[in-house]
């Protein structure tokens, strides 16, 4: 049988926030009283949430999840130890993508699995968020990863990119697309139905992506989900991966294409467009991005 979600929540915070989050729970439809030894009481349908004079909150109810995650987590806490509980050394699969913020080079999704002493593993060799570490550093933790994981990697070439972008017309439902193809190889795989994947869109968007193909996995989708090593593991991959794939670029047009989508994209753009040619950007960037069209706007008025 699943196992029920928790009603109780407990932490210790800061007194002095105390008067805020009072004027917050009056605003959200709470009532509000003052048991002895507390600073308030507040009660809802499906929700009680005490701040007592020792700086401990305790929220309770069956509304606790919804709570927790949009108000108590991101306004009280700033962080969130109740939605991303740590998942230790159960088995799952993690998924990240790369790519999606860069005008050039391909989209790149990668899913890892491990559980048990490969998590404990993972996090020996050092993988973390790979936003926090140089491309040297990532090559290096993808090349272990790839040797002593089980891993799925899609990588989409910007041409193949503008193809389906035309076919899905939307970046977060060819993202999804990405995300249950690496996955669902994982699963046919290893067997592992239990899914962690960096949220990048409302959570119906992947749910549906993945639910069409196989009902019976339980996905989570967490915002800053490369807290989990099993989804940095995927980071790690996916961002290597875009680096290899821009670098590919560079040795076969012979110029050094930038990462990101800023003014410096714009500059490199109207360069490559005045050697290659304006046709030549579909082989090489994302044309959906507005810097297409600053591109070529240069280059017409040229």
């Amino acid at each position: 049988m699943p196992e029920k979600d928790p009603t109780t929540f407990s932490t210790k915070i800061d007194v002095q926030l105390s008067d805020k989050i009072m004027q917050d729970l009056q605003d959200q439809g709470f009532a509000i009283t003052k048991p002895s030894h507390t600073f308030f009481s507040a009660k809802k349908t499906g929700l009680i949430c005490t701040l007592y004079e020792s700086g401990k909150l305790v929220v309770q109810g069956k509304q606790l999840k919804e709570f927790m995650e949009f108000y108590i987590e991101p306004y009280v806490l700033k962080d969130f130890p109740f939605t991303h509980a740590p998942l230790d050394d159960t088995a799952r699969i993690g998924s990240d993508e790369a790519g999606k913020g860069d005008f050039f080079g391909p989209l790149c999704v990668a899913a890892v699995f491990a559980e048990g002493d490969m998590v404990k593993r993972l996090k020996k060799i050092g993988v973390r968020d790979s936003k926090g570490m140089n491309d040297k550093k990532i090559a290096a933790l993808a090349k272990q990863i790839k040797k002593e994981f089980p891993h799925h990697i899609v990588k989409i070439s910007p041409a193949k990119y503008n193809e389906l972008y035309a076919k899905f017309t939307n970046l977060n439902n060819l993202l999804a697309w990405a995300h249950s193809a690496a996955i669902m190889n994982l699963v046919d795989e290893t067997g592992c139905e239990k899914v962690i994947v960096d949220q990048f869109a409302a959570e119906f968007v992947m749910d549906r992506a993945m639910k069409s193909k196989h009902p019976g996995i339980e996905l989570i989708q967490r915002h800053r989900g490369e807290e989990d090593v099993v989804v940095a593991a995927g980071s790690i991959l996916a961002r290597t991966t875009f680096v290899e794939g821009l670098d590919a670029l560079s040795q076969q047009y012979e110029i050094t294409f930038p990462k990101g989508g800023g003014k410096s994209t714009i500059e490199f753009g109207r360069e490559f467009v005045s050697r290659y040619g304006p046709e030549e950007l579909s082989q090489v960037s994302k044309l959906h991005f507005k810097n297409r069209d600053a591109i070529l706007r240069y280059t017409d008025r040229a």
